[in-house]
C-alpha cells in the first residue's frame, strides 16, 4: 500500500486557479517510506509539471531534512497502528462511493458521523496556525511574514483523488470568498474543522423559470430559492448538499479565518457533464412581472446569471501534512 498525499490528473482541471503554491515546494516530489517499502510520489511529480512549477530547493539539505521531518509519520506500519479517523473517512468513501450514483441516507449518515468526530489535528492542521490570517493552515517554513495578510489566497488541499470522489480542504483567511457556484448532479458533504464561515446557498426552482433581458447584452436569468444562509462555527455538525436540494448553488464567505473539509461524490468532471459553473444573484424584484411561481417571501428568491469563472478567483496549492492515508 501506498501513502497519498494531494494528487490531481491532468484530465481534470480544477474548476479554480491555482497561483503556484506555498513556498513553491509544496507539491515537488517527494519520496518516503511506508511498511519498509519505500517509495516516490509520481502522481505529486506530474502535478508540478502540470501547474508549471520548478523545485528550487532539491539540493537544499534544510528543506531535505524538512521533509525527513514532515513524512517521518509515514514511518510506522498500518498493522500496528490504530486506524486514525481520516483513514476511517477514506476508506467509507473508497469502498461505498460510486461515480455513476448518489449515496444512500444510510451512507450519507454514516459519513457525516466520520466527519463530525473531526479536528484540526486529525488532517494536520496546527492549532498554532488557527489564527493565521494568511490562510495557510498548517505549518510551512519560511513563509514571508510580511506580506499582506489580506492579499493571501486561499489555500487547496488535496487529500485525494478518484473517479468516485474528491476529499479535498480549504483554508480561507478572514474576508476570503469561494464566489456562488454550482454541483451538478454530485452530492457534497462540507465539515468546518475552525473557524467560522458564512454559506448561501440556492436551488434552482422547478420547472424552470427563466427570464431574457431585451435589449440588453446579458446572460438570461433563472430563479432560483434561498436553501441555506447560515454561519457555520466550529465545532459544528456536517453539512450535506443534494444534487436538487440542501443548497447546491452556494457560496462561502470567511467570517473568521477557518477551514473546511470537503467531500464531493462523484467529483467535477466536465466530459461527464459536471463542470464547475460560477454565477451572480440579482434581487428577485430586479426581473420580477408577476407570474414566477414564488411560494413564500419574496427575499427567499433570487435570479441568477452564469458567468465566467471571476478573475479574482486565485487558490495557492497546499500540501496535505496530516496523518497518512493507506489508499
Amino acid at each position: 500500500m501506498s501513502q497519498t498525499h494531494p494528487t490531481h490528473p491532468p484530465h481534470r482541471p480544477l474548476p479554480w486557479r491555482l497561483e503556484g503554491y506555498i513556498c513553491n515546494y509544496a507539491i515537488t516530489p517527494w519520496s518516503s517510506t511506508v511498511n519498509n517499502q519505500s517509495t516516490t510520489n509520481t502522481a505529486a511529480m506530474s502535478r508540478s509539471r502540470y501547474f508549471g512549477l520548478s523545485n528550487p530547493f532539491t539540493s537544499n539539505s534544510t528543506t531535505t531534512m524538512f521533509f525527513q521531518r514532515l513524512f517521518a509519520m509515514a514511518n510506522y506500519s498500518s498493522s500496528s497502528s490504530p486506524k486514525t479517523s481520516i483513514q476511517a473517512l477514506y476508506d467509507t468513501c473508497k469502498n461505498n462511493l460510486t461515480p455513476s450514483s448518489s449515496p444512500s441516507p444510510q451512507l450519507i449518515h454514516d459519513l457525516s458521523s466520520k466527519l463530525d468526530t473531526l479536528g484540526p489535528a486529525d488532517v494536520g492542521l496546527r492549532e498554532e496556525n488557527q489564527e493565521d490570517d494568511r490562510g495557510h493552515g498548517f505549518s510551512m517554513p519560511n513563509i514571508p511574514s510580511r506580506i499582506d495578510r489580506w492579499a493571501q489566497p486561499i489555500t487547496y488541499v488535496e487529500l485525494s483523488e478518484s473517479d468516485s470522489f474528491t476529499m479535498c480542504m480549504f483554508c480561507f483567511p478572514t474576508s476570503s470568498v469561494i464566489p456562488l457556484h454550482d454541483h451538478p448532479g454530485m452530492t457534497v458533504l462540507s465539515k468546518v474543522l475552525y473557524g467560522s464561515l458564512h454559506v448561501k446557498g440556492y436551488d434552482w426552482v422547478e420547472p424552470p423559470c427563466i427570464k431574457i433581458s431585451k435589449g440588453i447584452s446579458r446572460a438570461p436569468v433563472r430563479l432560483a430559492k434561498l436553501s441555506v444562509d447560515k454561519v457555520l462555527s466550529a465545532p459544528c455538525t456536517t453539512s450535506v448538499l443534494y444534487p436538487n436540494t440542501g443548497g447546491n448553488l452556494h457560496c462561502f464567505t470567511a467570517v473568521t479565518s477557518c477551514a473546511v473539509l470537503d467531500i464531493l461524490t462523484p467529483p467535477y468532471e466536465e466530459s461527464a457533464g459536471r463542470k464547475c459553473t460560477y454565477y451572480r444573484d440579482y434581487p428577485y424584484s430586479s426581473f420580477r412581472n408577476g407570474d414566477e411561481p414564488i411560494d413564500g417571501k419574496e427575499d427567499e428568491y433570487a435570479w441568477l446569471e452564469e458567468i465566467e469563472t471571476p478573475d479574482d478567483l486565485y487558490m495557492r496549492q497546499g500540501m496535505y501534512a496530516g496523518p497518512p492515508i493507506q489508499i
